[in-house]
């Protein structure tokens, strides 16, 4: 990708490729881009989810708040472009291909002696999946290269070290977020390649992390890989004035014009210490996270989505005052505008170094302003007991892009305008 030299030498120079890219071999057999703006398909796939697949058009990037698939890939890339104009050739051949991608259909045949259309890994008729693809930005993207500094989301930093990270410098930032998540792991791994082949000459991947969910074990929330539940209080996705008020960027706010429809993307790449923390007893498990393992009900409930009565246990003898699901969620009115949207899956990277197995959570989370929300709670949750027992080492924070609203729009329109 880095190699222009080579570009050029055959003829084919950055810009040109870009624009390419878009045209030869991304067709999809008629019938296919269509589907992709159905809000209500229903989910045939394997993912346990009973709910819709995201739409790919419309006001947000409704991939975004959806409900997690089966398997999913975070990928933080650099931007190569070199200037404004490839800039936005970029975006708009990401846009194609992700418009492609989560509608389906049949690869645009190619001649004799060109390369194929497509890597073939899902076979000549290509299924959605439930693909879901979500494009965000990061700080350094508006820097001096683009001339974007005063287009700058106002909230958006490079993501800053907490008193419990123990971060590595090549698991960090990035100038553009892509998060796929499908059904199944082929069709992310296909989501991905044909989007770095197209877009090859305009980023680099800076780094990656492939994560999974389960299904529900029995029922519920599913779980992370210290056994418990994971998500259970989140904000109702199905409720148009929890997201506004929590999650997207609206109008009349001191965000820039084209950011309406956007939302604050968190990115904590964590691992998990598991074999220390499978030597600790079951009441002490709980007692740090606040629930019950089995069930997922706070310790002073029966059921998953009991209300934890904090009232009536000031002193924490039932939940205690350090556990997690308290300093995250203290309920309280004061607090009740701090909540942020949790997207959370595992990962796991086999083992290290020292033969230790190396697994852990790959952590999502999407709010209206950082500090308000993803940074007051990180700060209460500093020094928790949880901490011996998790080591976060990479991630970032980007800018979710408000949405393609049509087939004419593509990322980032507004904000290159």
């Amino acid at each position: 990708m880095g190699d222009r030299t080579g570009e050029q030498a055959g003829g084919v120079g950055r810009r040109r490729f870009l624009r390419g890219a878009a045209l030869a071999g991304a067709g999809l057999a008629a019938g296919g881009a269509a589907s992709s703006t159905a809000a209500t398909t229903p989910d045939t796939g394997t993912g346990g989810d009973t709910g819709a697949i995201a739409p790919f058009h419309g006001a947000h990037q409704q991939s975004a708040i959806a409900k997690p698939r089966r398997c999913t890939v975070f990928t933080s890339f650099d931007v190569t472009a070199e200037n404004r104009t490839e800039l936005a050739d970029l975006l708009r051949t990401l846009t194609d291909r992700a418009r492609l991608l989560t509608a389906g259909g049949t690869p645009d045949p190619v001649g004799v002696t060109g390369p194929p259309a497509d890597s073939g890994i899902l076979g000549a008729q290509l299924p959605s999946g439930a693909l879901a693809v979500t494009v965000g930005v990061g700080a350094s993207l508006f820097d001096d290269r683009f001339g974007l500094g005063k287009a700058k989301p106002r909230r958006l930093t490079a993501m800053p070290v907490f008193p419990d990270d123990d971060l590595k410098s090549e698991w960090c930032h990035g100038d553009l977020s892509l998060q796929l998540h499908a059904d199944d792991t082929d069709t992310v791994l296909h989501a991905l390649r044909d989007i770095a082949r197209h877009t090859r000459g305009g980023m680099q991947v800076r780094w990656r992390m492939d994560g999974f969910t389960s299904p529900p074990r029995p029922s519920g929330t599913p779980r992370n890989l210290l056994g418990f539940k994971d998500g259970t209080a989140n904000p109702d996705t199905e409720s148009a004035r929890e997201m506004n008020r929590l999650v997207w960027v609206g109008k009349g706010t001191d965000e820039p014009d084209w950011a309406v429809g956007g939302s604050y993307q968190v990115v904590r790449l964590i691992r998990m210490l598991v074999e220390f923390w499978d030597r600790v007893s079951i009441s002490e498990q709980e007692r740090m996270f606040g629930r019950a393992r089995d069930t997922g009900a706070p310790l002073d409930g029966r059921a998953e989505l009991d209300t934890p009565r904090y009232a009536d246990d000031p002193q924490g003898a039932v939940i205690p005052l350090d556990a997690h699901i308290r300093l995250a969620n203290p309920r309280t009115t004061a607090t009740a505008e701090q909540r942020i949207l949790r997207r959370a899956y595992n990962y796991d990277l086999g083992v290290d170094g020292n033969g230790n197995l190396d697994m852990g959570l790959l952590f999502s989370c999407y709010q209206q302003d950082p500090v308000r929300q993803f940074e007051t709670v990180q700060h209460r949750l500093a020094g928790e007991p949880l901490t011996d027992y998790i080591s976060p080492f990479g991630g970032g924070y980007f800018f979710a892009l408000p949405g393609v609203r049509d087939t004419t729009d593509w990322y980032g329109r507004d904000l290159l305008a």
